[in-house]
């Protein structure tokens, strides 16, 4: 179920890295790959009165899986992410809790 958020990577891009990136991820978090979403946002970062290229940073939701697997997924997405020759990546984890996610109206610690 890990959603990622892509901002500051081209979705022609990210279409380069995708099948190899989800395969990767998959294996870590030890599910399927059909479990995960990428999204790629497209945004425009403002300042100094400018629109300038944002900076690439992954939002990472996903229900915690603990520090290591963590470290791992993260050093994956970095490193599939700067093969792109983007030169700073930046993740960040917004963990889920079961009794605050629902599907189709029923809360996941439920299902």
């Amino acid at each position: 179920m890990p959603h990622l958020l892509f901002r500051g990577v081209e979705a022609e891009k990210l279409g380069q890295i995708s099948q190899p990136l989800v395969e990767e991820l998959a294996e870590i978090c030890t599910c399927g790959t059909d479990n995960f979403t990428f999204e790629c946002l497209h945004t425009t970062v403002v300042f100094g009165g400018d629109a300038i290229s944002s900076f690439s940073f992954i939002q990472v939701g996903w229900f915690e899986r603990g520090d290591e697997v963590r470290d791992y997924f993260a050093e994956a997405v970095t490193r599939r992410v700067k093969s792109l020759g983007i030169p700073e990546v930046e993740v960040v984890f917004i963990p889920y809790e079961e009794k605050a996610y629902y599907i189709d109206g029923v809360r996941c610690d439920r299902l």
